[in-house]
């Protein structure tokens, strides 16, 4: 039996337990389930957190196996510098990041931290030098194509 098919199975068994569970809440209720709750029972919302888990380590176990069988069969040496070319651009943006708090809103009553400003920060000008450099590798594209023909 391939994996294709053993994984097949495996999400219409994941699908259909998922199904049952949903089928089983919905039955209850919503003020069923929020006095339950109040009471500190959560045998109705289980099943569904217990699913939810187990298919969300599944996916994260083979995005990982997939993704380490690709990178050792294909060219590792230009995988390992794409990572660490995104990894020096995570620095260059921590080193340009801002850890000023000033003027930003409390968190459940607590003031953000210098460093939880500085990490905010960090991942905007991240995704801001990515997204200029998508614009300009598509932008350089095409002026390419047009100029090669």
């Amino acid at each position: 039996m391939g994996l294709h098919k053993i994984i097949k199975i495996l999400a219409w068994l994941l699908g259909i337990a998922g199904i049952v569970s949903l089928v089983l809440i919905l039955m209850k209720g919503d003020d069923a389930i929020k006095d339950a709750a109040a009471m500190g029972d959560t045998g109705t919302i289980n099943p569904m957190y217990f699913i939810a888990l187990i298919i969300l380590l599944l996916v994260i176990a083979i995005v990982l196996i997939f993704v380490l069988k690709g990178v050792f069969a294909g060219n590792i040496k230009k995988t390992l510098l794409s990572v660490g070319v995104f990894l020096g651009i995570v620095v260059i943006s921590y080193v340009m990041a801002s850890g000023s708090i000033e003027g930003l809103p409390l968190t459940d009553g607590k003031p953000i931290t210098e460093s939880g400003s500085k990490w905010v920060s960090t991942g905007l000008n991240t995704f801001y030098i990515l997204g200029i450099g998508a614009i300009a590798a598509m932008v350089f594209s095409g002026f390419k194509k047009i100029t090669s023909r």
